[in-house]
């Protein structure tokens, strides 16, 4: 009997150990704002498509209506649809309706405040190109959130070492990082143009510095990347439901991560957060709507 107990208790602890191994302590999502699904087929981008290989993904994620910016972005921060968070406009800078709950900072909860809530010694970190992201992400609840504005000739670098730097000194619990270049391409010159994937294989590079700086601060394999989109676009634009607009890519990779190659659940935007809480073993505000992408999580 005794021998059973310890064999059973041999068990019971290498499954423990083994679990502990599957939860990230570090999770990093890179946004791309304006990349569509439409580009990966063709877009030179071997950083981002390793991950693939290594990780799970999909590239039938759905945007929130209306297509654009803010929205999107609430709607990955906060794990809720647009009638939830109220933001309806490209800009939306406070609810246009009033969010369905509120947080003690007045904003509805992202997955920055629950972090705060419930681990509230852990350092996170946002830093952004487009400076509408910092109305959506309650900066009261992030330790460290700058917006570096895009440098000239669509050059990401500023952001990019400010990130690295931000990695190999702190080892964020979570950092966010958003590029704005492919929606500033998309306005200027259009969608699915040699410029777009030229400014896509740029971002690949940076993508892998970023990468890199885990690696430097040695925490690349207790690191998920999570990398997606707010939104495609046609022609010169987006905002409306064509798919070309609506469809973004999500790819996951890390401790956590099953090598599922590509998801076959239907997963919209306000995903993300329950996905992110669920890696980091945190319990969700009863007003998100999204849930956990289990089909991705080991």
């Amino acid at each position: 009997m005794k021998k059973i107990f310890l064999i059973l208790l041999l068990i019971i602890s290498a499954a423990t150990a083994a679990n502990a191994s599957n939860q990230p302590e570090h999770i990093i999502f890179i946004g791309l704002d304006g990349w569509g699904s439409y580009t990966m087929p063709k877009a030179d981008m071997p950083n981002v498509k390793s991950l693939m290989d290594r990780g799970a993904w999909t590239l039938k994620k759905r945007s929130v209506l209306p297509s654009c910016s803010a929205i999107n972005w609430a709607s990955i921060f906060m794990g809720v649809g647009t009638e939830g968070h109220g933001f309806t406009e490209w800009g939306s800078r406070e609810p246009e309706i009033p969010s369905i709950a509120l947080s003690e900072n007045g904003i509805f909860p992202t997955i920055f405040t629950i972090i705060r809530q419930q681990k509230p010694d852990a350092n996170t970190a946002v830093l952004h190109e487009w400076e509408g992201i910092a109305y959506l992400v309650d900066t009261l609840s992030i330790t460290t959130h700058r917006c570096i504005p895009v440098g000239a000739g669509n050059n990401s670098s500023l952001i990019t070492k400010a990130a690295s730097s931000y990695i190999t000194d702190h080892k964020p619990l979570l950092m966010a990082i958003t590029f704005d270049n492919p929606d500033h391409v998309g306005h200027t010159i259009g969608h699915d143009t040699p410029e777009i994937y030229e400014i896509l294989a740029y971002l690949d590079t940076q993508i892998g510095e970023i990468i890199q700086a885990t690696k430097d601060a040695g925490i690349y394999d207790s690191t998920v990347f999570i990398l997606s989109s707010d939104h495609g676009g046609i022609g010169q634009g987006h905002g409306g439901k064509t798919l070309l607009e609506m469809e973004t890519p999500l790819i996951m990779a890390g401790p956590g991560i099953r090598n599922a190659g590509q998801l076959q659940s239907a997963i919209m935007q306000f995903d993300i957060a329950p996905t992110i809480a669920a890696l980091l073993g945190l319990s969700t505000p009863q007003a998100w709507t999204g849930r956990p992408i289990t089909e991705a999580l080991d």
